[in-house]
């Protein structure tokens, strides 16, 4: 199951996948419309016949949950999760939640997300969730702005959320030792994708301008991220952070024991998960 799977990494990732021998892809998105082409268009360019989608709305709570929730009545086996879908927002945006959205949808959305789906996970092991984070993270995590109620920046919001998103990943392999679950992290690099579609102006034209010189089409990242999550000789490597298919070290507080538990409850208590 792969999140944002309708366009840029997602999609690539999942026509990847879709290749490789008795695949069967679940994308998870909001739009039907954008879901259906994709779908359409992964079984077109591969021949497999085992690609669907389901619809979920990351920005709404309620949507994860229902959508979990007949997720499980289906029995339908899942043994890698990928978490790529994520924003960037020009204003402070509050969800049906009342979250901010960007830490709503990259950082929220997958905490909730993966914890509602450990069962499944658990029943098709060995299994691996990857969460898709970033080099263009925050090296401290401000738990009095979390929302941006004191202050709001695009690009220090969408880092903040990448942040949470690291410790949490680090915080869960831990968590799931001796599960065979494995728990990692994936930087893909600079892409050519549409992440700036919530940016307008001065923001918006120079991060397109940046992403047209420097960005990267996404199939070679797709290429390492199907790695991550089918090479046997990760099959025990867990709680590490990947750039392309090379073990690296993000910001040093991702490693902070107490900053992972405090950051663990916190999430608990604003996903309401017991």
């Amino acid at each position: 199951m792969i999140t944002g799977g309708t366009s840029g990494l997602g999609k690539a990732t999942a026509l990847s996948l879709a290749k490789l021998p008795s695949s069967h892809i679940i994308i998870l998105g909001r739009d039907r419309n954008r879901c259906e082409a994709a779908v359409s268009d992964i079984i077109q360019a591969t021949g497999n016949k085992l690609v669907e989608y389901r619809l979920a709305d990351l920005s709404s709570q309620a949507s994860i949950r229902s959508f979990a929730s007949k997720f499980r009545d289906e029995l339908t086996p899942i043994n890698i999760l990928i978490n790529n879908a994520g924003v960037m927002c020009q204003k402070r945006i509050l969800t049906v939640d009342g979250y901010e959205l960007t830490f709503a949808v990259n950082y929220l959305a997958p905490f909730l997300l993966t914890n509602l789906l450990i069962d499944s996970l658990k029943n098709n092991t060995p299994a691996r969730i990857i969460n898709v984070a970033s080099d263009f993270h925050s090296d401290r995590i401000d738990f009095d702005n979390l929302n941006g109620e004191k202050s709001f920046s695009p690009f220090k919001a969408y880092k903040l959320s990448k942040l949470a998103l690291i410790i949490f990943s680090f915080h869960l392999s831990k968590k799931l030792l001796n599960t065979e679950i494995t728990v990692n992290c994936f930087h893909p690099g600079f892409l050519k994708t549409n992440i700036s579609r919530g940016l307008s102006g001065v923001y918006k034209f120079g991060f397109k301008t940046a992403s047209f010189l420097f960005g990267k089409n996404p199939e070679k990242a797709a290429s390492d991220l199907v790695y991550l999550a089918t090479s046997p000789e990760l099959s025990n490597v867990t709680g590490k952070y990947f750039k392309g298919r090379v073990e690296a070290k993000p910001a040093a507080v991702a490693y902070d024991i107490q900053i992972g538990e405090r950051l663990w409850d916190l999430s608990l208590k604003l996903t309401g998960l017991s």
